[in-house]
């Protein structure tokens, strides 16, 4: 794991790639011999070294070196490859072939030790044979990395190591906007927690080349999700801004987003898409955070103050914005915002408890708790409560209704006497019944307005029972009540 670590490191520091203006590569026509391979043709490479879909044979002369320091071939693309050094078979990378049924895919990235006594004085001949037929996308620059260099070639922990910082830190938000959610069910905690989630799982793809020595036909699965990610991060950026600070906007805003975010894929090089996708949609985010501003929304001016750094960073090290510089201005974007909604709903907590505090000397309304904040409702126009889980939607006079954050079990210790569980999931109000009605097998109890409710066969009895009990205001029954007020109340078998 450690090779495959500081092979990883090497490559993710290498400014070198394969290209004849950095290092004079020939292509030639070969065939491989029992003495080495035989080269013949040969003409310099004007742009970089492609050998995607063909079977490509590349020459170059390397000067020994001036020191003892011993020396390597480093290799970085997609490609299956074969090494000569001055005729001697360094090694071999899966297995080139001419045709894709000829080839083994190779890995990636791959390191080729050269012995100190396989170098001679002056110019030294390096022969590489390489194919790449499963590569799945074409690349347009498809070999990273090719040079000698000192071996063990200089390690760089600190960027992985402040990239797996940044993920677990994204990671953690990612969690706790979840846990918030699921307890006050807000849409820009899914939001937020989805934004944090997607910027972990790009930084933890775009460490596996440094952690998984994977085969070259993965890579372009790699580059796809990687850009995928960040196109998914501009986008939820755009919708949790625009929301907070355009509502209005919202739609449209993700519309843009989606159109000019997407239209990234048609740019040249996935690291192209990649800074493009998340330069555009830090962009497009900055728009509704200027009009926040515009409109002194709190929290618009930091929000477009930390977007403007971003864009600085992204416009002046382009170069870094993929590898790092994206998870830590990610991470230093979730991070405050994960921490001022802990406070918001620390607040909304203590504003809760003095509404209940408020709703006890309030006997005759019920104190509505939702993820919207706490509402007094009159039990008297309470039509009916229906349960759903840990919440139960009560149903109000006019058809409006109301979210509770409660259990049906509870409500009904808590709702005075004309309130009656008629079914495993309905507690009606008998102050307004019309009828009961028989419907083959199953009974139904009409209300003043709105749907019928359902009547388990288990409880219609004690229905039946309560409907034609005294009134607590002193009538002979509910029926009688009715008709002294003109209005209609039967039963119907």
């Amino acid at each position: 794991m450690w090779r495959i670590l500081l092979l990883g490191l090497l490559l993710s520091g290498l400014t070198t790639v394969a290209r004849a203006a950095d290092t004079p590569w020939q292509a030639c026509h070969g065939v491989a011999g029992p003495a080495g391979p035989v080269l013949s043709n040969c003409r310099p490479i004007q742009d970089f070294v492609d050998p995607q879909g063909r079977e490509l044979w590349i020459q170059s002369v390397v000067s020994a070196p001036t020191d003892t320091r011993p020396r390597a071939l480093y290799m970085a693309g997609v490609a299956s490859s074969e090494v000569w050094f001055n005729g001697q078979r360094l090694g071999v990378n899966g297995r080139p072939g001419a045709t894709a049924l000829d080839e083994v895919p190779g890995r990636y990235q791959a390191v080729f030790p050269i012995r100190e006594t396989a170098w001679r004085p002056g110019a030294n001949r390096l022969v590489l044979r390489l194919s790449s037929f499963h590569g799945g996308l074409r690349f347009a620059r498809p070999m990273s990395a090719i040079g000698v260099f000192p071996y063990p070639y200089p390690q760089r922990p600190a960027l992985l190591a402040v990239t797996f910082v940044a993920a677990g830190a994204l990671l953690a938000a990612a969690f706790g906007f979840g846990v918030i959610h699921a307890l006050r069910r807000t849409g820009s905690s899914l939001v937020l927690a989805a934004l944090a989630g997607v910027a972990a799982v790009q930084a933890i793809v775009e460490s596996l080349r440094t952690l998984f020595d994977y085969a070259y036909p993965l890579h372009a699965w790699r580059m796809s999700a990687i850009w995928m990610l960040a196109a998914a991060f501009g986008i939820l950026l755009v919708s949790y801004v625009a929301g907070r600070f355009l509502p209005k906007a919202c739609g449209l805003m993700i519309g843009l987003a989606l159109g000019v975010v997407g239209a990234t894929a048609l740019l040249p090089g996935f690291d192209v898409k990649t800074v493009w996708a998340l330069i555009l949609g830090v962009a497009l985010a900055a728009l509704p955070a200027a009009a926040g501003v515009r409109r002194r929304v709190p929290g618009a001016r930091p929000t477009l103050a930390y977007l403007a750094l971003f864009l600085a960073v992204a416009l002046g090290f382009p170069e870094w914005l993929a590898d790092l510089s994206f998870f830590l201005l990610a991470a230093g974007l979730v991070l405050p915002l994960l921490t001022v909604e802990v406070v918001r709903l620390g607040r909304e907590d203590r504003s809760r408890e003095a509404a209940l505090t408020r709703a006890a000397s309030r006997p005759d309304r019920l104190t509505v708790a939702s993820a919207r904040g706490v509402e007094l409702a009159p039990i008297a126009e309470i039509l009916a409560v229906l349960g759903a889980d840990d919440y139960v939607e009560l149903r109000m006079v006019g058809g409006r209704s109301l979210l509770h954050a409660a259990r049906l079990d509870g409500l009904t210790t808590q709702l005075p006497a004309n309130f009656l569980r008629i079914h495993r999931s309905v507690i009606a109000n008998l102050d307004h019944v019309q009828r009961l009605e028989r419907d083959g097998d199953r009974w139904r109890l009409h209300l003043s307005e709105g749907a019928p409710l359902p009547v388990s066969r288990s409880r219609q009895p004690a229905l039946r029972e309560a409907l034609d009990a005294p009134s607590p205001r002193g009538a002979v029954g509910l029926a009688a009540r009715r008709a002294r007020e003109g209005q209609t109340y039967k039963f119907q078998l």
